[in-house]
């Protein structure tokens, strides 16, 4: 077998391959319009989505994404922007701006295609008449700060734009096809960065119940508006989207299932727990803590040699707020202590390419993890109580770098119990 952080990483750039948009775009690729097809999109895959649809389309194109700040590539015909995330800034705010343009006056005639991926939400701030960037640039920072899964948070954002919700697809007489990269637990597409194109049922009394709910602190202005009815977002039964497409052409549980494939080709079963778990990033380490010492001890629920396998995306309550890490370093992190002492082999990961806002993916860790720290003069737990994983896996050269991946279908977790 190969040795494990070669297998462990073998498995992600297989989840990573699996995501790939081409395959998926080629297989719904709507026929062409009369009029002209116009393409919009967002996400920390747009750009990588943008041109592989250039590469199949056969016909005219031309159009605008926004991606991340150094996440952009060389295409042809459609326009790359690159914009701020995870906390919007003025780059994004006249991206949304180009993205409005770019689908309004059109006819029936004309298509739309909407390229969706994960990001989007902080790559398209559109704040609402009353309210500012930096409104904006505070709800995103509560947040990230919050604990809340991603899908609360993009109800409450939605209600706060006007691009979200399916504001974007509203705004055009076109037909509009969507195809969406998710990474979103449960492949909601409206929840994929926020639904531009995607309309769904929640309210802006939902969000306020969720901002409640999460002791957000917000601006006054952004709650009066959440009281409002113009944050009402449209609603998927409007006669709007009557022709419109939506098409999910890549997910974690393809991905998970093409890490598993790599695993059992070395010899090793492999196990995958769920494509969308969620929740404080610690609770669920302990929860895999607990499966692996039961295959340690009593060969169950998985005989070993195993790789215990899970995707989704969980959260992080932030508690220093000048602590450097992401979700899934705070996983690995939080396992690593849990399972000290263990011959486990531990790879977390954002299929991203990028752990929170630092230069990582996410980190290695093993059985051994706890001991190298503290030979470094780090105290693992202390780093794991003040959100400070990436110094504590930098360290000791265990962070797991690979740069931007060009899709993203959230978490990657694989834990090897040898």
């Amino acid at each position: 077998m190969k040795p494990p952080r070669e297998l462990l990483a073998s498995m992600f750039h297989a989840a990573v391959k699996a995501a790939d948009p081409l395959a998926g775009m080629k297989t719904h690729l709507p026929a062409k319009p009369t009029g002209r097809t116009i393409v919009v999109g967002a996400g920390k895959g747009a750009a990588q989505m943008a041109c592989a649809l250039e590469t199949i389309w056969d016909g005219p194109l031309e159009g605008v994404v926004v991606t991340r700040y150094g996440y952009g590539c060389t295409t042809r015909d459609i326009k790359i922007v690159e914009a701020s995330h995870p906390v919007p800034d003025a780059a994004g705010l006249d991206a949304s701006a180009q993205l409005m343009k770019a689908v309004s006056n059109l006819s029936s005639g004309d298509l739309v295609i909407a390229l969706i991926c994960g990001g989007g939400s902080a790559l398209l701030p559109a704040p609402p008449i009353g309210l500012t960037l930096q409104d904006e640039i505070v709800l995103n920072e509560s947040l990230l700060a919050s604990g809340a899964p991603i899908s609360a948070m993009n109800v409450i954002r939605k209600h706060l734009s006007t691009i979200k919700g399916g504001r974007l697809a509203s705004a055009t007489k076109a037909r509009v096809v969507t195809f969406v990269v998710s990474d979103i637990p449960g492949d909601n597409a409206s929840h994929v960065s926020s639904g531009p194109t995607v309309p769904d049922h929640s309210t802006r009394h939902e969000a306020l119940e969720l901002v409640q709910r999460y002791d957000l602190k917000l601006p006054t202005a952004v709650i009066t508006h959440l009281n409002s009815p113009e944050a009402d977002a449209p609603s998927p039964e409007s006669s709007i989207f009557a022709r419109n497409e939506v098409h999910i052409i890549a997910s974690a549980g393809m991905s998970l299932e093409a890490a598993a494939a790599v695993a059992r080709s070395e010899g090793m079963e492999a196990a995958i727990l769920s494509d969308s778990l969620e929740g404080e990033a610690d609770a669920v380490a302990l929860f895999h803590a607990a499966i692996a010492r039961e295959v340690f001890l009593n060969n169950r629920p998985f005989k070993k040699p195993v790789a215990i396998i899970s995707g989704g995306e969980t959260t992080v309550t932030v508690r220093n707020k000048r602590g450097k890490g992401g979700r899934n370093g705070q996983f690995a992190l939080a396992l690593a202590v849990a399972l000290d002492g263990y011959d486990v082999d531990i790879l977390a990961a954002d299929t991203d390419g990028i752990d929170g806002s630092e230069s990582n993916a996410g980190a290695f860790a093993d059985g051994r993890t706890v001991q190298r720290m503290r030979a470094a003069g780090i105290d693992a737990r202390e780093a794991l109580r003040s959100n400070n994983s990436y110094v504590a896996f930098s360290s000791i050269g265990d962070l797991f770098e690979t740069g931007p991946t060009g899709t993203n279908v959230n978490d990657f977790r694989v834990v090897l119990a040898k």
